[in-house]
């Protein structure tokens, strides 16, 4: 990367040195500009101290500082130096504005949404690749944005973009902009989904004419952006996703993949942007079928017989696990964790599909009062506990098809560092326990 004229004299601090802090860090070091960086715990602060970064309360010198980065897991209306920040909203700006910065010239298309943003970048990535673009997926998906290293004209950028990084940017703007669908999350920090719906709308609102912005037409959240920003605004070329449109695509995709509803959406907003690219039809059938899902996304782990196991452990909301809760009969769903603020559960709409509910966490009293009235459940506390209650009733069904669906509608942080490593031990519980079975 090379160094913009912008930054060249200006005082730059960094608040919040986790991943996406340090690459900030980092590349503002390259540039050789003054940088000063602090974080609020104290054992990240000696780990950049070791790694030779001013560490420095930037805040107490109000004319100290000309920009300030700050990372997407700042929430400044609650840090530390929330008055500091308030009052110098006009310094601010994100590793996505300082990724456009760098690399306005290539290609950059960008997802978000509430689920199906690591999907669908994943399945473009396979369509262009299979295209011959030269290409490369960052964001959440990957590695911090600012340590990807190639720009040019004819690259492509596919970044996953959430919501707390588009919320303090200024600056950032995508060729191809996609919000494939909102639902209820994150309030804890956007207050309610009005709020939401505006940040994750930003993606586009800096868009120009010869840009694209792709909006879901079914999903109702997203339908009320037609209200808080009036579509004939928008000066980028707008393309409304609707799934039903698209029954001949369908028809030509041999990827049992493809079959659940959400991963079909996922696909018409890659088709739809693939299409706007030139990318011939045959070519994206092409790389489609070729496509093999993400881990911890509706993948199968076992299947054997009458025993299918799935696991959805990326399912943090209700309306994640809703896909699986309807793609499959005869479920024995593991559900629990650390509850999302104002989730809503539709039990109501899916209940014929499951068997009983097998609730796993510390907040089992949440889960127990959203499924009880609707499908029998036990509390089995966690995961192993909850295998062997399925085992156990399994065997009692031993005829039927049975589908054990880790697919939890809540975040994992009350019993797991991360979704990641929720789902790899169900995966080693369930080949553990029945890998071995004959007559499973």
């Amino acid at each position: 990367m090379f160094p913009l004229q912008k930054y060249k004299n200006k005082r730059i601090a960094v608040y919040g040195m986790g991943k996406t802090g340090l690459s900030a860090a980092e590349t503002f070091k390259k540039m050789k500009v003054k940088i000063f960086c602090w974080d609020d715990n104290k054992n990240v602060r000696k780990k950049i101290e070791k790694l030779n970064f001013n560490v420095s309360k930037f805040w107490q010198d109000k004319n100290l500082i000309d920009v300030i980065l700050i990372s997407p897991g700042i929430d400044i209306n609650k840090c530390k130096i929330k008055n500091f920040l308030k009052k110098n909203t006009n310094k601010i700006i994100t590793d996505l504005d300082l990724f456009f910065e760098f690399n306005k010239s290539a290609n950059i298309i960008s997802i978000t949404g509430t689920n199906g943003k690591s999907t669908t970048c994943k399945i473009l990535e396979k369509i262009l690749k299979i295209a011959k673009y030269k290409v490369k997926t960052v964001g959440n998906i990957g590695s911090p944005i600012l340590y990807s290293k190639e720009y040019s004209k004819k690259y492509f950028f596919i970044l996953e973009v959430s919501s707390y990084q588009l919320q303090y940017s200024k600056l950032f703007r995508s060729k191809h902009a996609a919000i494939l669908n909102i639902s209820s999350d994150h309030l804890e920090r956007h207050k309610n989904i009005n709020n939401y719906i505006k940040v994750k709308s930003k993606i586009f609102l800096a868009q120009k004419k010869n840009d694209y912005v792709y909006i879901n037409h079914g999903n109702k959240h997203t339908k009320k952006i037609k209200n808080i920003f009036n579509f004939k605004k928008i000066k980028s070329n707008l393309t409304l996703i609707k799934k039903s449109e698209d029954i001949n695509l369908l028809k030509k995709i041999d990827n049992e993949y493809f079959k659940s509803g959400g991963n079909i959406e996922n696909l018409i907003f890659a088709y739809r942007i693939a299409k706007n690219l030139k990318i011939n039809e045959k070519i994206i059938i092409k790389a489609v079928n070729k496509f093999k899902g993400l881990p911890h996304r509706q993948e199968v782990v076992f299947l054997k017989k009458n025993l299918l196991c799935i696991n959805d452990s990326k399912a943090t909301s209700f309306d994640a696990s809703l896909q699986s809760l309807l793609n499959y009969k005869n479920i024995y769903w593991i559900v629990g964790g650390l509850p999302k603020l104002k989730d809503h559960f539709y039990i109501k709409d899916v209940k014929k599909n499951i068997h009983k509910a097998y609730i796993i966490g510390k907040h089992t009293s949440f889960f127990k009062k959203k499924i009880n009235n609707y499908v029998p459940s036990i509390i089995s506390t966690n995961i192993q506990n909850a295998i062997n209650d399925v085992s156990k009733d399994i065997k009692l069904n031993n005829n039927l098809q049975s589908t054990i669906l880790l697919s939890p509608a809540a975040a994992s942080f009350d019993q797991f560092s991360n979704f990641e490593s929720r789902g790899v031990y169900f995966k080693n519980l369930i080949i553990k326990k029945f890998k071995r079975q004959k007559n499973v």
